[in-house]
C-alpha cells in the first residue's frame, strides 16, 4: 500500500488528528514537569539567599560592621562547596569590604532587589566565569549586602531537563506516529478486502463473501452483515432467474392457446354462440394468467418487505371466520366435511390483505387435493406470544423429501398440470411467514398434509 494513498485515507487523517492531540496533551505535561522542577530550584535558590541574607542582617544588627566582615569571611571559607556568592561594600563608590566577588554587578536588580549576572571570582585553578544569582540589601550605615549562589549547576540541570523532555517529546511522536500507521494500515488492509469483495461481486463472482477473521470486532460484525446481505441478494437473483424461466415456461402454453384459439376464430366463419364459447373461454384464460401474475406481485411484494404504513393490528379470530364464511360452501360442494375452530383471542400486527391471501392460498389446496367424504380442518390457536393457524386435510399430501421443494415458485407435485393452480400458492404463504416473521411448517397428517402458519403475537 503506497504511502501517498495511506496518507490520503480517512484513519491516516484521524491518526494525524489523534498525534496531534496526543502530542499536544504530552507537551502540556512535559511543559508543566519542567515548570515544576526548575521553578522550584529557582524558588529554593531564592529561599536559601533569603535566610542567608537574613542571617547577615542580624549578625550586622548586633556584632556593626566587624562581625558582619567576620561573619562572611567564615563562609566564604566554604563558599566553593555551597556556591555561595557574598560581597560588603562601602556607602560611597561601592568599593568591597569583604566577600568572593572582586566588583558589584553591573546588572540592575529588580523591585525585589533581585539580579541574575555574569560573574568572576578567584580559586586555586584559577578564575572561572560564571552566572550567578543574588540578591542586594541596603544596611543601616548606607552599607550594602550581596548575597547568591552560583547558578551553574541549576542552570545544567535544567538543560538536562529540557533535552530529557525534548527527547521524550520525539519518542512519544515517533511512536505515537508508528502507532498511527500501524493502525492505519490495519483498517485499510480489512477495508480493502471489503472494497475487493464488491469489485469481484460486481465483475460477476456473486459467490464471494467478506473474509470474517473471528475475532468478533466491528469489522467482523460488519463483515457478518454484508455477507448476510450478499446471501440474501444472491438468493433474491437466484429466485428472480428462476422466476423468468418459470414464467417463460408455464405462461408460454396459455399465452399461445389464447392466441390459437383467437386466431381459429378469425379464421372460421363461426356464429354467435361459437364466438361466445370463445370469448368465455380466452377470458377464463386470462383470469389464470392475472391470478398467476397476482401471486407473484404478493409474492414479490411480501420478499421485498411491503411497506409498514399497511402493517395493523389483525384479529385472529376474525380471519378464522372470513375463511370460514369464503370455504365452508366450497367444501361442502365438493362433499367435504369443514371444521373450523379456534382459541384464545390473539392481534396480529402485520399486513391483512397477504395474511388472508396466504391462509386461503393453504385453505384452498387443503380442500383441492382432498377426496370425496373427506375433512378439512381449520384451527386456530393462540398462546403467550405467538398464533398458529393449522389447515390439515385428508389428501394424498406431500412426500418429506419433497416438502422443502414445493415452497419454490411453480413447482407442483403434478408434473401433469391435471389440477388447477400455478404452482404459486405454497410459495405466496412461505412469503408472507417471512414477512411477519413467522414460519410455515408441512407435516403428516396421517394421512394428508397439515400445514401450520404460525405467527408472532
Amino acid at each position: 500500500m503506497s504511502l501517498g494513498r495511506l496518507l490520503r485515507s480517512s484513519t491516516a487523517r484521524l491518526a494525524l488528528t489523534y498525534l496531534a492531540l496526543f502530542g499536544a496533551s504530552v507537551m502540556v505535561l512535559l511543559g508543566f514537569l519542567y515548570w515544576s522542577t526548575a521553578g522550584f530550584m529557582s524558588r529554593q535558590t531564592d529561599a536559601t539567599i533569603d535566610a542567608e541574607i537574613t542571617g547577615l542582617a542580624e549578625q550586622y544588627a548586633q556584632f556593626g560592621t566587624v562581625g558582619l566582615v567576620r561573619a562572611i569571611n567564615r563562609r566564604t571559607v566554604d563558599a566553593r562547596a555551597s556556591r555561595g556568592l557574598y560581597l560588603v561594600t562601602e556607602p560611597a563608590g561601592l568599593t568591597p569590604i569583604a566577600g568572593n566577588l572582586s566588583h558589584w554587578p553591573k546588572e540592575t536588580p529588580d523591585a525585589e532587589g533581585r539580579l541574575t549576572f555574569t560573574l568572576e571570582y578567584a580559586s586555586a585553578g584559577g578564575g572561572e566565569i560564571n552566572l550567578g544569582r543574588a540578591r542586594v540589601f541596603a544596611l543601616d550605615g548606607g552599607l550594602h549586602l550581596l548575597v547568591g549562589r552560583d547558578i551553574r549547576e541549576r542552570l545544567e540541570i535544567a538543560v538536562r531537563i529540557r533535552q530529557s523532555l525534548a527527547w521524550g517529546m520525539a519518542i512519544t511522536v515517533a511512536l505515537a506516529a508508528f502507532g498511527g500507521i500501524f493502525i492505519s494500515r490495519s483498517m485499510l488492509r480489512r477495508i480493502e478486502a471489503i472494497n475487493q469483495t464488491s469489485r469481484d461481486i460486481m465483475a460477476g463472482s456473486l459467490d464471494r463473501r467478506v473474509p470474517v477473521r473471528g475475532t468478533g470486532d466491528e469489522f467482523d460484525r460488519l463483515a457478518d452483515n454484508l455477507n448476510r446481505m450478499l446471501d440474501r441478494i444472491e438468493a433474491l437473483l437466484a429466485g428472480m432467474k428462476e422466476v423468468s424461466d418459470n414464467v417463460a415456461h408455464d405462461l408460454r402454453s396459455p399465452l399461445a392457446r389464447l392466441r390459437n384459439r383467437l386466431e381459429t376464430v378469425l379464421m372460421d366463419d363461426g356464429d354467435a354462440a361459437t364466438y361466445r364459447h370463445v370469448i368465455e373461454a380466452t377470458i377464463a384464460e386470462a383470469d389464470g394468467l392475472l391470478t398467476t401474475f397476482n401471486a407473484l406481485l404478493g409474492i414479490a411484494q411480501a420478499e421485498a418487505g411491503t411497506p409498514r404504513e399497511r402493517f395493523t393490528d389483525v384479529d385472529a379470530a376474525t380471519l378464522l371466520t372470513d375463511l370460514a364464511e369464503l370455504y365452508a360452501p366450497v367444501a361442502e360442494q365438493r362433499g367435504l366435511e369443514w371444521v373450523a375452530e379456534g382459541s384464545g383471542n390473539a392481534m396480529i400486527h402485520g399486513d391483512r390483505d397477504l395474511l388472508f391471501q396466504a391462509l386461503a392460498n393453504l385453505t384452498d389446496n387443503a380442500i383441492k387435493f382432498s377426496p370425496a367424504g373427506g375433512m378439512v380442518r381449520l384451527v386456530l390457536d393462540s398462546t403467550a406470544g405467538s398464533t398458529r393457524f393449522t389447515i390439515a386435510d385428508d389428501g394424498p399430501g406431500i412426500p418429506e423429501e419433497a416438502r422443502d421443494n414445493v415452497r419454490r415458485r411453480f413447482v407442483r407435485l403434478d408434473q401433469s398440470r391435471s389440477t388447477p393452480g400455478s404452482g404459486l400458492g405454497l410459495s405466496l404463504a412461505e412469503a408472507v411467514a417471512g414477512l411477519h416473521e413467522g414460519e410455515l411448517v408441512l407435516d403428516d397428517n396421517a394421512p394428508g398434509l397439515r400445514a401450520v402458519l404460525e405467527l408472532p403475537c
